[in-house]
């Protein structure tokens, strides 16, 4: 059975676990900010009051930073994996990034579905790559999160199809670094990435590794 290995931007790929069966495969508000919240709240009861001034001090779960580090969880873990998965599921909005992150809590959960459920999920997060690539074509972290799942899907899902364009895009995004939208610790994961599992020929390796961090 083949395995597929799910990257996160940021993680050493050794630090990754490998998918099995189909996909085998925030800061404090200011002293400033705190009273300007407090008078447009004047006049509303104090617990709904309360409630906003602490909503605006809670990290989104949505922050980038959040999302790597549930990825990274999720990707070694079925009961991570399953609270990644109810993080993103009813996500509506229109972040490309997040989007893109829900697409890969959707494969992880063909990780740990049951063979009757592991293709919807596989076809969900298609689906969902597909809109976050749209919204935001040259983010490299979204195509990164893409390539990594389709470069190990079996070829007869036909799920595959988007496999030499984002390796593109991420080739052209690690030899323009550190222009490329990645930062260092990203931009070399993603290097080796491509480096190691021989995504690239000698001469773009050899490009790549004149490339500094």
């Amino acid at each position: 059975m083949r395995t597929c290995t799910v990257i996160l931007p940021g993680m050493k790929v050794s630090s990754l676990l490998l998918f099995t069966a189909i996909i085998s495969a925030w800061s404090a508000t200011s002293g400033a900010g705190l009273r300007r919240s407090k008078n447009a709240l004047a006049g509303r009861p104090v617990a709904a009051a309360l409630t906003t001034l602490v909503k605006k001090n809670v990290p989104s779960p949505f922050q980038p930073a959040t999302l790597r580090r549930h990825y990274e969880l999720a990707a070694a873990d079925k009961a991570a994996g399953e609270k990644f998965y109810q993080l993103l599921a009813n996500y509506q909005d229109r972040d490309a990034l997040v989007l893109g992150y829900k697409a890969a809590a959707e494969a992880i959960r063909a990780r740990d579905a049951s063979m009757f459920n592991k293709l919807t999920y596989v076809q969900d997060a298609a689906r969902t790559f597909e809109q976050a690539v749209g919204l935001d074509p040259h983010n490299p972290e979204i195509r990164f999160l893409r390539f990594s799942v389709e470069s190990n899907l079996p070829a007869f899902l036909g799920l595959s199809k988007h496999v030499d364009e984002d390796k593109a895009v991420l080739l052209n995004a690690a030899l323009a670094h550190p222009k490329s939208g990645l930062d260092a610790e990203a931009f070399r994961t993603v290097r080796d990435f491509l480096v190691a599992r021989g995504h690239v020929s000698d001469a773009e390796a050899a490009r790549l590794g004149k490339v500094k961090d």
